[in-house]
């Protein structure tokens, strides 16, 4: 429990670490190019727990107790008093036009590692599910459009799409606006058709669980011979004897007939003896093993699953029908990683605009445990997952500190848009109470994001 905990919140921490030092690091670099003086270069706020100087102008680089944030310190008039001869240096003397530049180059560093981290997915590829749909639940909107078992989509209202993820994203682009959505699918037989989906009784609730699922959209599993492939080493399976290649013929004397009934069983059957009958080289064996408990989740109370630690052997023909491995080269991975960051950053937008009207729950919004959460179970999956995680978080990132939020990078350009339409900064006065207004709202967010992150605990 200890070590699974651990292991979710290192991830956290070095995922949060990066994004912050990157906007924070946005910040400086503008900063100095525009001649500003750079005081203190924190990471985390509270008690500081490291400091080195460093540079000609002896900069102070900070860590401090609180990791969920950070900040750049310049010289500034408004904040104390300053040398004559670092008065040119000092922030406010700056021109409106460069401390907006100086501001919005947090949020675009984040942008940017986006972009990076995307790119660097794409060339290095990834296997990915194809778009194959089972036979749709009765009475949802998949079976009204008459979708049939093993028909694979090639299209989203004429738009390609290749994989499970992409049609899940363009779902999520238009189901709330409930938008007629045409899918062309070809079946095993290769006979092209086209299916209408009628998104109307989708609602925001839906947008918290599986929304494909709702619409009736469900990926096709084939049915896979209960043959062992890799057996992990240490695992329940190894030490009872379990080969690659044993056939499953029996479990507790229930009949296997497919991968999936042996999944299920020990699935079920967390830390409880099982008796298998397996197949061997022509012979019968009588094997016991227990399964493993597990539980997802960060605070490992998640629902108890058995775990065996072996594989399906792996059929390269069915593999071939189930995923498809994408990779591109540099230009074209840099042209998507692009697209995929500004698409992903409107999308946040929208999913904004739409909480602040009441379209979308509030329920949506999650705070720093389920953020943690996420982490964890990236991490588990691979690099490839966990930046993937990164690469949205930052995105997330990036987004929300450009609204227009006193307090926030947003609110400051907010305040040097009215300087520039007033002509001449604002008072003081008015400055202090949206500093007010903007902690007011912050804290306001920060509390549904917390009350959600314990709601999504204690729900499971």
């Amino acid at each position: 429990m200890i070590g699974h905990l651990a292991f979710y919140f290192g991830a956290f921490i070095l995922a949060l670490g990066v994004l912050i030092v990157v906007h924070e690091f946005g910040h400086f670099v503008v900063a100095r190019l525009c001649g500003v003086k750079v005081l203190r270069f924190s990471v985390g706020f509270g008690r500081t727990l490291l400091v080195r100087r460093f540079g000609a102008d002896g900069t102070e680089w900070a860590i401090c107790v609180f990791p969920l944030g950070g900040y750049v310190k310049m010289l500034d008039e408004g904040e104390g008093p300053v040398e004559p001869q670092d008065l040119p240096r000092a922030f406010n003397r700056l021109s409106v036009w460069r401390r907006m530049l100086v501001v919005v180059a947090g949020p675009l560093a984040n942008l940017l590692l986006a972009v990076l981290l995307y790119w660097l997915l794409f060339m290095h590829g990834s296997e990915e599910l194809r778009p194959v749909l089972a036979v749709p639940p009765a009475a949802t909107a998949a079976a009204a459009a008459g979708i049939q078992d093993g028909e694979t989509v090639r299209s989203f209202n004429g738009k390609p799409v290749v994989t499970w993820q992409e049609l899940r994203w363009e779902l999520a682009q238009v189901v709330l606006d409930h938008a007629p959505v045409v899918l062309e699918v070809i079946n095993p037989q290769q006979e092209i058709s086209f299916r209408n989906l009628d998104t109307r009784d989708i609602t925001e609730a839906d947008l918290e669980g599986d929304l494909p699922g709702h619409l009736g959209l469900k990926l096709f599993h084939p049915s896979l011979k209960p043959i062992a492939g890799e057996i992990t080493p240490g695992s329940a399976a190894a030490q009872a004897g379990i080969r690659a290649g044993d056939e499953f013929v029996a479990i507790d004397g229930k009949a296997i007939s497919s991968w999936n009934d042996v999944v299920t069983i020990i699935r079920k059957s967390p830390g409880v003896p099982l008796q298998f009958e397996l197949h061997r080289a022509g012979a019968v064996l009588d094997l016991q093993a227990t399964p493993t408990e597990i539980r997802d989740g960060m605070d490992g109370k998640g629902v108890a699953v058995g775990r065996l630690g072996i594989t399906v052997q792996d059929d390269p023909a069915l593999r071939e029908t189930m995923f498809i491995v994408r990779s591109y080269d540099p230009l074209t991975a840099f042209g998507k990683a692009t697209r995929q960051t500004s698409e992903t950053a409107l999308f946040t937008l929208r999913m904004i605009g739409r909480m602040i009207v009441g379209e979308v729950s509030l329920k949506n919004l999650s705070g720093p445990v389920t953020i943690a959460d996420y982490a964890g179970q990236s991490a588990q999956h691979g690099w490839v997952s966990y930046l993937t995680f990164m690469a949205l978080i930052s995105i997330s990132l990036g987004v929300l500190n450009l609204l227009p939020i006193p307090i926030l990078d947003g609110g400051h350009l907010l305040y040097y848009v009215a300087e520039v339409v007033k002509g001449g900064p604002l008072s003081g006065r008015i400055m202090e109470i949206g500093q007010q207004i903007g902690l007011a709202l912050l804290m306001m967010l920060m509390a549904f994001a917390f009350y959600n992150d314990i709601n999504r605990l204690v729900s499971g």
